[in-house]
């Protein structure tokens, strides 16, 4: 993976199921250990080598601008203007190819904060191959982390290749908010809003997605119960 380092960074979402925190704000300018989400994920982009990011924005979209420029370190910042409809994952995607270039991307969602005890992006960067794989998602085992309710996502095979957990009860793996993929892996979405889910599970079909798992504790920072438990790991592994 190399050229200009490229992310997509997914910030337009409402946060209804972070209020009140949200009542003022979007979910990207919620505080977590003196620092808003979206600045947990843009410095470990930058620390990752990535020069460039763009921001979807939605909701109280003129304060994350604001935010965004004040930030005084990189990325730089492109925004896709989202203010008009919420395009969800795949939509979200699709509207800002115009900016992502040619160059592989990161795509990461904004509710994800982590302790990482190896190199998780760059583990991501060298496993990503374009030739064999659509996307490259990172993983967090379910055990131990915070914020995540579910069930699972995904079996991990020998070879880094996913499959869906389907008709199992349950999966060792989820999602953790991060993965590389061509730019324009949603074009030939809908029009409007769409998620990558159902992109994921074809290319999964096809064999063609893969992923690797963090060494650390993920946080998914989804409400306020999940925000506060994320700063007290946080100050205990500081």
């Amino acid at each position: 993976m190399s050229g200009s380092q490229t992310a997509m960074v997914l910030a337009a979402g409402l946060g209804t199921r972070m209020r009140p925190l949200t009542d003022d704000r979007p979910k990207a300018l919620v505080d977590v250990g003196g620092r808003a989400l979206i600045d947990h994920v843009l410095d470990r982009l930058a620390d990752a080598g990535v020069e460039r990011a763009v921001v979807n924005v939605h909701w109280f979209a003129d304060r994350l601008e604001a935010h965004l420029r004040a930030r005084g370190r990189g990325p730089e910042i492109a925004i896709s203007d989202e203010r008009a409809e919420l395009l969800e994952t795949g939509g979200g995607l699709k509207k800002a190819r115009p900016l992502l270039g040619d160059d592989p991307v990161f795509v990461a969602n904004i509710d994800s904060v982590w302790i990482d005890r190896g190199d998780a992006l760059n583990d991501l960067i060298r496993l990503w191959d374009p030739d064999r794989m659509d996307a490259a998602l990172l993983l967090a085992r379910r055990e131990g982390s915070i914020g995540f309710e579910g069930d699972g996502d995904f079996f991990l095979a020998d070879d880094c290749r996913l499959t869906f957990r389907g008709q199992a009860a349950s999966a060792p793996y989820a999602y953790m908010g991060v993965h590389i993929t061509r730019p324009d892996y949603a074009d030939q979405g809908p029009d409007g809003p769409f998620s990558l889910s159902p992109l994921w599970r074809a290319s999964a079909a096809a064999g063609r997605l893969y992923g690797c798992v963090m060494d650390g504790d993920w946080m998914h920072v989804g409400d306020p119960a999940a925000r506060d438990a994320a700063e007290a790991r946080l100050k205990a592994g500081a």
